[in-house]
């Protein structure tokens, strides 16, 4: 081989290391991207559950059926958050599958 194809090759050889590192940082970083957006996801779903309970107990109150709307917007709120708890174990793991290509 002469000089010129043994140059070229090595700067091949380069831009392939260039790249697997890359892609190995990119992957160090989805998992964790994953994770902090499942966990923003999940906490915009409690903050809207708060949000509407909140609203159903004003309500109550204002219409004066307060005690067993009280009750009814706690239980819900109440499901609202073990919903988004055990959803938040089905994001994560949706998100993995996804990223490692098993969804």
């Amino acid at each position: 081989m002469d000089e010129k194809r043994i140059q070229q090759v090595l700067e091949i050889e380069k831009q392939a290391q260039e790249l697997c590192a890359s892609a190995e940082r990119e992957a160090q970083r989805m998992p964790v991207t994953a994770e902090q957006e499942a966990q923003s996801l999940v906490e915009k779903a409690r903050n809207d559950a708060r949000a509407e309970a909140r609203q159903i107990i004003e309500k109550a109150r204002s219409v004066g059926e307060s005690a067993q709307v009280i009750t009814e917007a706690e239980e819900k709120n109440r499901q609202l958050e073990t919903m988004a708890n055990k959803n938040m174990d089905r994001a994560v793991s949706f998100v993995m599958d996804h990223i490692l290509g098993r969804g």
